[in-house]
């Protein structure tokens, strides 16, 4: 076992410096490379390392100059979505670990390339899905296993978040989204409602997905905003914007299951991962904090609180976390993943979301996109484990594991 990870990241704007402030938090994290596309995030990010009391890391506008640092374990890119892929291909070539951000692949090529650059390299990939490590999908994790819900029929989640500003004023704020919106048509962010979903249902480990569906609504909500904000770079009340406000992907996996996922970013809406999950069972509904279980809930057909489930249910992970105290952004569940990320590295072992998840997780954005593209059409999901699985069985046992967790 490793005593510390000599860790790079690659990508240092919002969500990148985040994350650093985090990684500054772990004893046995050293950060010995940054590198940005802009020197003055660059710059900033090197003087959070040196503030924290860390040495000076190697700093560059190149990400590639960090790939030659050879005592270098492992990367991690919160760049933006469309280098993702690239940086990781890089980086496990350079034999390093690689982990990214969350985001959509732009072809399921992409998705092939990460899975057999992994293998032949031999180094993992993880997508650092925060979401599977929330609290409430952790603790719903545990009830299934523990019988509650039966077996499961259908899943529903969503990134249903109000970015009309964020992405208006995108060219301002040098932020991708913009761009995308203006090129792309599709689910260009499904992972934070489908990483909880694929772990539930045991995707990749003894089930897939096998098809979806994408359809589109029109897109004005952006310029509805604009003609009432004006962004400050300029008026994109006229603009045409690719992507619909609305777009739903429905999922039909092996054994049946069907899954709903919904991207929604620019109308106006109180932030939701409308996660809602039934099985024979039971069921949960995410934005009615509820939960209602045949032969258990008190009264029939009458939604009760998830929250007098924790005491019994809660996940055992969140339990010792809680205990310990919990740390980090969203709650606790950026702390989370990146300490299955660093504690994989540091024992040398695969990470709990594996290379077959990034590349199956990343396709739906491509998938998405061709889909909306012919009308609703479906279109095939790859298999990327090949058929493995079918007999993968469940993932090394650690703490961190999504499906056999020792704590």
């Amino acid at each position: 076992m490793k005593k510390k990870v000599r860790l790079g990241v690659i990508g240092v704007s919002g969500r990148g410096r985040g994350l650093l402030g985090l990684l500054l938090e772990m004893d046995d994290v050293e950060i010995v490379g940054i590198s940005d596309l802009y020197q003055d995030r660059l710059d900033a990010a090197v003087k959070k390392t040196i503030d924290a009391g860390r040495k000076a890391p190697k700093a560059s506008l190149d990400y590639r100059d960090l790939l030659e640092i050879k005592n270098m374990d492992a990367i991690l890119t919160p760049s933006s979505w469309t280098s993702h892929v690239q940086i990781l291909l890089d980086a496990m070539d350079a034999g390093k670990y690689a982990a990214t951000e969350v985001g959509g692949a732009c072809s399921v090529e992409q998705c092939w390339e990460l899975v057999r650059t992994s293998r032949r390299t031999g180094k993992p990939c993880m997508l650092l899905e925060n979401c599977c490590y929330g609290r409430e999908e952790m603790t719903v994790l545990n009830m299934i296993k523990e019988g509650l819900f039966g077996e499961l029929v259908h899943a529903e989640g969503g990134y249903r978040h109000d970015l009309r500003d964020e992405i208006s004023l995108g060219h301002v704020n040098r932020h991708y989204r913009l761009d995308n919106y203006l090129n792309r048509n599709g689910d260009v962010y499904p992972t934070h409602d489908l990483g909880p979903i694929a772990k539930y249902l045991n995707i990749n480990r003894g089930n897939r997905m096998l098809s979806l569906v994408s359809v589109a609504s029109k897109a004005v909500g952006l310029n509805e905003w604009n003609k009432t904000h004006k962004g400050a770079d300029q008026d994109y009340t006229q603009t045409h914007f690719a992507m619909g406000d609305v777009v739903t992907t429905i999922i039909k996996c092996a054994h049946g299951e069907t899954i709903t996922l919904f991207h929604d970013t620019t109308l106006p809406r109180p932030y939701s991962r409308a996660n809602l999950l039934q099985g024979t069972k039971g069921i949960w509904q995410e934005d009615k904090n509820g939960v209602y279980f045949d032969g258990i809930s008190p009264k029939q057909h009458t939604w009760e609180s998830i929250n007098d489930y924790y005491e019994r249910y809660e996940h055992p992970l969140w339990v010792k976390f809680r205990n310990d105290g919990v740390k980090g952004g969203h709650g606790g569940m950026d702390w989370l993943v990146l300490r299955a990320y660093v504690e994989a590295v540091k024992n040398g072992t695969d990470t709990p979301i594996d290379v077959y998840d990034t590349a199956a997780w990343m396709s739906i954005t491509a998938l998405s996109e061709d889909s909306v593209a012919m009308g609703g059409a479906p279109v095939a999901i790859p298999d990327f484990t090949n058929g493995a699985w079918i007999n993968r069985g469940k993932s090394l046992k650690g703490m961190y594991s999504l499906d056999n967790w020792e704590v």
